[in-house]
């Protein structure tokens, strides 16, 4: 599986003519490797070209052999300067691309040391192989959502005990050590009545009141892979105009996923659901993009967003979560992940979107 990885890696770029690449993002070498490095303010380098001449760069502080990996290990240590080791091995006279995300003084030094050669940013090439999921990844992915589903079902029985948010956050990672996930995939939001309306509001110590919408944006990390999922729910009551919103952002969602299929674009996934809501007077208030793309990161390269004429292609993952949020008053979204399928896709989160109101 990790050969068929670097080798759909290997195609691209030399579709592209590109004879060698600098890997540093973490979650890519583990993706082409299967081994975690998180090396802090190290270098971690693995050096891929078409000649096959692979090597992985790392300080010798990180426990990793070539067994583990199947690539040959360079290693250093506090004493050495990395990036000199890694100069004697790039061919100078060709290429190279790098890793947007490589640290700019380790960029900077290795082109002073390699003289003329041209340096591109290569990063999409493994950002499009990532996109499209193995089956493994799907399986993966279903289970971190089968997590999350239970999570958010514990999550919103807890409501009615007026909880601060900041406690609810605390509650979540509980649950996540609970379920055996390996915690957050990102910072869960909890949002009561007008923090609902911050689309990436900070849980603070507000308390619940009666007639509040309340945001519940949350994933987990297991073995790996990342969900995510929001449902939005009511206390109490739901006042006439935050069930009209709530009704807008469902129709909204169900929009854009039945819109998603291997071949249309993007942008149009996004104004399925975008058009829908700019009809019934609420466009303004859908400030942000209706998905992203998700896997081992829980933003992954990619998104379901207005400028995105890409096609969407079998085996990709990504969020349709569309949301109105007005200020001072209500806040409503609804997130489901999809995997695409080429006659429609599978969604992947199975808990209710029928508007709830707790008691």
């Amino acid at each position: 599986m990790i050969q068929e990885r670097l080798q759909k890696v290997l195609k691209l770029m030399k579709e592209e003519k590109l004879p060698q690449m600098i890997i540093s993002d973490p979650s890519s070498i583990f993706y082409l490797t299967g081994k975690w490095i998180l090396p802090g303010e190290r270098m971690l380098a693995l050096y891929i070209s078409l000649k096959g001449d692979n090597k992985l760069f790392v300080n010798e502080l990180f426990p990793v052999s070539e067994d583990d990996i199947g690539v040959e290990i360079i290693w250093y240590n506090d004493i050495h300067q990395p990036v000199d080791i890694l100069a004697r091995y790039v061919e100078k006279d060709r290429i190279l691309g790098i890793d947007k995300n490589w640290p700019s003084h380790f960029l900077l030094e290795l082109m002073k040391l390699k003289g003329e050669s041209t340096f591109v940013n290569a990063s999409g090439i493994i950002d499009r192989v990532r996109m499209c999921k193995d089956e493994r990844e799907k399986e993966l992915m279903r289970n971190a959502s089968r997590l999350n589903d239970l999570a958010m079902g514990k999550m919103i029985k807890l409501i009615p005990q007026k909880y601060p948010e900041k406690k609810m956050g605390k509650i979540l990672s509980d649950i996540w050590e609970e379920l055996g996930a390996e915690g957050h995939s990102f910072d869960p939001i909890v949002g009561y009545g007008a923090n609902a309306a911050d689309p990436h509001h900070v849980m603070d110590g507000s308390a619940v009141k009666e007639g509040d919408c309340i945001v519940i944006d949350m994933g987990c990390r297991k073995d790996s892979y990342c969900s995510d999922m929001t449902r939005t729910v009511f206390y109490k009551y739901a006042p006439e105009h935050s069930r009209e919103v709530y009704n807008i952002v469902l129709e909204a969602n169900k929009r854009g996923i039945d819109k998603v299929r291997a071949g249309v674009r993007f942008c149009d996934i996004d104004a399925a659901a975008r058009n829908y809501i700019t009809e019934k007077g609420y466009g303004k208030y859908f400030t942000h993009r209706l998905g992203h793309s998700i896997g081992i990161d829980v933003h992954d390269f990619g998104d379901v967003s207005s400028v995105n004429e890409d096609i969407v292609q079998p085996g990709q993952v990504f969020s349709i979560e569309p949301g109105i949020y007005i200020p001072g008053e209500v806040g409503v979204r609804i997130e489901d992940l999809v995997i695409v399928r080429e006659d429609g896709c599978e969604i992947l989160n199975n808990y209710s979107k029928d508007l709830m109101i707790l008691d």
